[in-house]
């Protein structure tokens, strides 16, 4: 019997006293336990369905129960005396007839951010259970997509900030390495690369690879790779290295070996994504690039428990051109949108991983980011189906959105998954906090409305820049080119250098 620690009792102690018909969110970081927090859940004698959006994670949780569990997935079937049953959500939508809707006592859905998928939702509305958790390690961020509508309140929080203050997680150290890779021709498919069309991207990078790992690796290193191949020609790079696959028979004596330090690098592909445990590792080359978040997160946990003698987790990140795709990096973990900072500026979000946010802020803040900002801003509100009230607002990386006023500046900071900030101190929707910042624009700020009404810019804002906006702009910004911006983009770079300035006065 596992002893859990205190605030994953915390949070079995919550979840066990909910009322019946809750659906709520349970955050807990990647390395916080949040599968051995779960499988600790009352159940009141009766069944739990445990949903995985990928089939890799189907088995892992079953190791922590202590009664009988069955999977369904593939070729594999649960039985009616299981009292846990695993399920693959792309499988359970192919089988809801074998269940009755009052089957399970309590849903838990892990990685809960792929909820509002219609799979999901297909399951959800089938069966009637007593309660509802979805699980996450995600940053809480909605802004790709909201949850509000399928869970009621965030009831736990304990984020990778919070574990690694708390000395149960290791902190992390970040750096990016341009490997030359180019995913701009390869698709996506169940929110990620398509595996054959990365596999051939990625090929010619092992050379790269290996040098980064020369270069920056310290101690004992765990590499991910794309595929075998890539991961044999990796390793043949590397002296002592090892390749770990799904076929390796002696991975637990490789493991032992890497542990003892007798192996220095373990390259695998697909293995280590969860349920490992290698405390032992002091460096994350992800060298398996993926635009999904969740699969990120379970990478750089293999990395994130402690050890004697170990200062932090060196966790490099090999980027290279990806087109509109967004890779995820460590940025990520902390929900920062690494999208709109310039190509040029990236390099410049490295670090000790609480740092990044405002290196991320900083290399947004520069001409480019500024005149492509109403676009940013417009496209996230469509998506998200936000009325603006045509306020210029700066998006930030971290998602909040900023209005830069002479002398005030009005912040709103990024949403949860429910769609809520906060505003005037109080827990709001987002719409809500949108519609008071436009209230007190109109009532408090009338005299700055040429800077934050965009309507203002519709007559004029589509004319070249003039002459005396590009002088002041040259003058201010001397390796941005200015050649052919509008007097609109010219304006939008102005506000923001006399709004810094003003306010450092």
């Amino acid at each position: 019997m596992i002893t859990l620690r205190p605030y994953q009792q915390d949070c079995v102690d919550i979840i066990d006293n909910l009322p019946d018909g809750s659906s709520v969110l349970a955050q807990m970081a990647t390395g916080l336990g949040k599968t051995v927090t779960f499988a600790n859940l009352n159940r009141r004698g009766r069944r739990m369905l445990i949903l995985s959006h990928r089939e890799e994670l189907v088995r892992q949780p079953l190791k922590y129960f202590n009664c009988s569990t069955g999977v369904e997935m593939a070729t594999e079937h649960s039985s009616a005396l299981d009292d846990v049953v695993s399920a693959s959500v792309q499988t359970l939508t192919r089988r809801l007839d074998r269940f009755a809707p009052d089957s399970f006592d309590i849903i838990v859905t892990d990685e809960a951010h792929h909820a509002a998928a219609q799979s999901y939702r297909r399951i959800y509305n089938y069966f009637r259970p007593r309660i509802h958790v979805g699980f996450t390690a995600t940053p809480g961020r909605g802004d790709k997509v909201r949850l509000d509508d399928i869970f009621s309140d965030i009831i736990f929080s304990r984020d990778l900030r919070w574990g690694i203050e708390n000395n149960y997680l290791s902190d992390i150290f970040c750096r990016r390495v341009n490997i030359g890779y180019d995913l701009r021709n390869v698709h996506s498919a169940r929110g990620d690369y398509a595996p054959g069309e990365l596999e051939e991207a990625m090929d010619g990078t092992a050379d790269a690879i290996a040098e980064t790992y020369q270069k920056l690796a310290v101690g004992a290193t765990l590499i991910f790779a794309v595929s075998v191949n890539q991961a044999q020609e990796i390793a043949k790079r590397i002296p002592g290295a090892a390749v770990v696959t799904g076929e390796t028979k002696e991975r637990a004596a490789i493991i032992e070996a890497f542990t003892a330090g007798t192996i220095p690098c373990i390259v695998n592909v697909m293995v280590f994504t969860e349920g490992t445990d290698i405390p032992r590792v002091e460096t994350i080359i992800i060298a398996r690039p993926t635009q999904s978040d969740g699969l990120y997160t379970q990478m750089v946990g293999r990395g994130l428990r402690l050890y004697p003698g170990k200062t932090r987790l060196n966790l490099i990140d090999c980027v290279g051109i990806t087109g509109k795709a967004s890779l995820c990096s460590a940025p990520s973990l902390l929900g920062i949108d690494m999208d709109d900072i310039p190509a040029n500026k990236t390099c410049e979000v490295e670090g000790m991983l609480f740092d990044l946010p405002m290196k991320a802020i900083a290399a947004a803040d520069c001409p480019e980011s500024w005149i492509k900002n109403v676009s940013v801003v417009n496209l996230w509100a469509k998506e998200q189906k936000y009325n603006t009230h045509d306020i210029n607002f700066f998006r930030m990386p971290d998602s909040s959105l900023v209005c830069s006023l002479p002398n005030k500046t009005i912040v709103i900071p990024a949403q949860d998954e429910l769609g809520r900030t906060v505003f005037s101190g109080q827990i709001m929707a987002t719409q809500q906090a949108i519609d008071a910042a436009y209230r007190e624009l109109m009532e408090q700020h009338s005299d700055s409305a040429y800077i934050w009404d965009l309507n203002r810019t519709k007559c004029w804002g589509r004319q070249p820049a003039s002459e005396k906006q590009l002088a002041i702009i040259r003058k201010r910004c001397k390796s941005f080119d200015s050649s052919s911006i509008s007097k609109f983009e010219a304006s939008q770079i102005l506000n923001r250098l006399l709004n810094d300035k003003k306010r450092s006065a």
